[in-house]
């Protein structure tokens, strides 16, 4: 997948799930987004989810993080890819 766009998840696309033994959520399903060569996650703060812990995906190389409100963070997106 080269481009995938998350709007306000957290827990449901944290990577800790899979890769980290330790963390309260492993083992729970998760949407493998953080696979794709450039996640746009479209969130209003840093906050972390219902299981309250960090997600490491807002973190890496390949995401973006957009902030605001998520109607208006995902027409800017969309016209940035429409100039």
């Amino acid at each position: 997948v080269d481009v995938c766009v998350v709007i306000g998840a957290n827990d449901v696309v944290n990577p800790d799930a899979r890769e980290n033994e330790g963390s309260p959520i492993y083992g729970m399903p998760v949407i493998e987004v953080d696979r794709a060569k450039t996640v746009f996650v479209l969130k209003r703060s840093m906050a972390s989810g219902f299981a309250g812990i960090d997600n490491p995906l807002f973190l890496k190389e390949n995401t973006r993080m957009l902030f605001g409100d998520a109607k208006e963070s995902i027409s800017t997106l969309v016209s940035e890819f429409k100039s």
